[in-house]
């Protein structure tokens, strides 16, 4: 977030804000509901879903403290295309279109500059979590997802990095559009050749090489190898 955009600018859309307080298993928007609005972590979480035809929700984005999400199309209507759970207790701000077609509109050229790069960003990682889903199949799908859990939520374990943030098996078939069972299997595939084990529950990355030649990684920079 700090990345692209300056502690001015950041401050200007904080102002704009109005504060929500938000429980775990609510929800900020459904999907087909009007995308007038930006949300800004304070505090707690929030994943973005998408379900599809037959009713299977497909997760996408994991957000928590500090990120800016949602969907908005300056200067013309549109829908949400997803809809957004709270995974932890939430304080979020939130700005409207008309309030941030305001700023920018306020000679703020610098505002709309990084507010460009920003929205860049977001396209960016969905466009590679897309390609990730479509273009390895499910293993290289969830090496990804073991990669971004990492550099979200990794911290170092020796020479290894503990992922510390618990999810299911389950979570993660949703995560990359497949079942608990092809996750159990997959991993199970994972810790014999030696790349993960469990920790308490929790997932230990041994070798990101492995991961990154399951997946083909391509080096995508921190800000978008991310949940």
């Amino acid at each position: 977030m700090m990345k692209f955009f300056s502690e001015t600018n950041l401050d200007r859309l904080k102002n704009a804000m109005q504060m929500k307080m938000a429980k775990k298993g609510e929800y900020l928007f459904w999907e087909g509901e009007p995308a007038d609005r930006l949300f800004y972590v304070f505090q707690g979480g929030v994943r973005i879903t998408k379900t599809s035809e037959t009713g299977k929700n497909l997760i996408l984005h994991m957000h928590q403290t500090g990120d800016l999400f949602g969907q908005i199309d300056p200067f013309q209507n549109s829908v949400q295309n997803f809809s957004a759970e709270v995974t932890a207790d939430c304080k979020v701000g939130v700005i409207m279109r008309k309030d941030l077609e305001d700023l920018l509109q306020q000679q703020h050229s610098d505002l709309a500059i990084e507010f460009m790069k920003w929205m860049g960003l977001m396209h960016r990682m969905t466009e590679t979590k897309f390609r990730d889903l479509m273009m390895y199949g499910k293993p290289g799908a969830l090496c990804s997802l073991l990669i971004r859990l990492s550099n979200s939520y990794g911290v170092p374990s020796g020479e290894h990095t503990l992922i510390n943030y618990k999810l299911s098996n389950t979570e993660m078939a949703d995560m990359i559009g497949s079942t608990r069972e092809g996750v159990n299997r997959m991993l199970s595939e994972m810790r014999k050749e030696d790349a993960i084990t469990y920790r308490n529950g929790q997932i230990v990355i041994k070798n990101v090489d492995y991961l990154r030649n399951i997946c083909h990684c391509e080096n995508c920079p921190l800000e978008i190898c991310r949940m």
